[in-house]
């Protein structure tokens, strides 16, 4: 069921548009802007229905605000409002507003113009899924990553829990790939893919084709020693798979594996702990590939064969 989000000061009119809207879809009230911005900000919305005209920050201000979000800009708003003057109308759509429902509201028109913008937000999220998926492995791609890790980066920082950053790279790729051609190179990245999905399948997973031969997995909640078990099962598997690799430089395909752990703060930066993550993985590489090398919360280093 699709939920909705109702910011809106005066309770008599939330209850009102809930009543309206109940038997189709999940509703929520949030009675401030300041609570609105938050739960649109935390929970998964599929549309919100705002008033203009609330004490503090008004409607216009939380709409701007809404907009300036990565997490929220995508997210339909219809004004709720009785300043049905075409100025303020023009500001509420320049602002990013989908739609207008003037006050005193006609239950039948809210139905329809929240069906309408559900439907169009469906199809849109639809198709932004295929765009973010990766074609050869079904992984989510680069753009998937870039949204998913600042969402699942802020929410480690609001719930101040543990935020693994994983990144793992096929060990001499090109060596495989001159020998047995780029097809063959294809199925290995697909077989890696398809192995370290089928670990990667909590809710608090995530996995994404970071470019070429390399992919790169996020985690949220589990401290450093257990993601780290996590991970050399990851490795473990993709070698059990037993992919004939080049004799001359290896058996059977490998990953190589870097991350690490962090309890983000506001003023935590993912760049640098991502920047961790690759110096792990390099490190992984250089001291003999096939394994995985984790820096803790604590900025210590953990080593699968040293």
């Amino acid at each position: 069921m699709e939920k909705i989000l109702i910011v809106d000061d005066s309770a008599v009119q939330a209850i009102q548009l809930k009543a309206i809207l109940e038997d189709e879809y999940d509703v929520a009230i949030a009675q401030t802007a300041e609570e609105g911005l938050r739960r649109a900000s935390s929970e998964d919305f599929s549309l919100i229905l705002l008033d203009v005209v609330m004490p503090g920050m008004d409607g216009f201000t939380l709409l701007k605000k809404l907009q300036e979000e990565i997490i929220t800009q995508s997210l339909p708003v219809i004004l709720i409002t009785s300043l049905s003057d075409v100025e303020n109308e023009q500001r509420g759509l320049v602002l990013g507003a989908v739609d207008y429902i003037s006050k005193p509201f006609s239950p039948l028109i809210v139905k329809a113009r929240v069906n309408t913008h559900i439907k169009l937000y469906r199809y849109r999220r639809q198709v932004e899924q295929q765009s973010m998926t990766d074609q050869l492995t079904g992984v989510s791609n680069r753009r998937g990553y870039d949204l998913y890790s600042i969402m699942k980066w802020n929410e480690a920082i609001r719930l101040k829990v543990p935020f693994s950053i994983c990144m793992f790279d096929i060990d001499r790729f090109k060596v495989y790939n001159d020998t047995y051609g780029h097809p063959a190179g294809d199925k290995v990245i697909a077989s890696v893919a398809q192995t370290a999905t089928a670990y990667l399948q909590r809710s608090t997973d995530f996995l994404a084709r970071y470019g070429g031969e390399e992919f790169i997995a996020l985690s949220l909640g589990d401290h450093s020693a257990q993601i780290f078990q996590y991970m050399k099962k990851i490795r473990q598997a993709i070698e059990d798979l037993h992919i004939p690799h080049d004799p001359s430089v290896a058996q059977w395909v490998t990953v190589s594996i870097g991350g690490v752990t962090i309890i983000p703060e506001k003023d935590s930066a993912y760049d640098f702990y991502l920047k961790v993550a690759d110096t792990m993985l390099y490190d992984a590489k250089k001291n003999g590939r096939n394994r995985v090398v984790w820096t803790d919360e604590h900025m210590k280093q953990l080593w699968e064969k040293e």
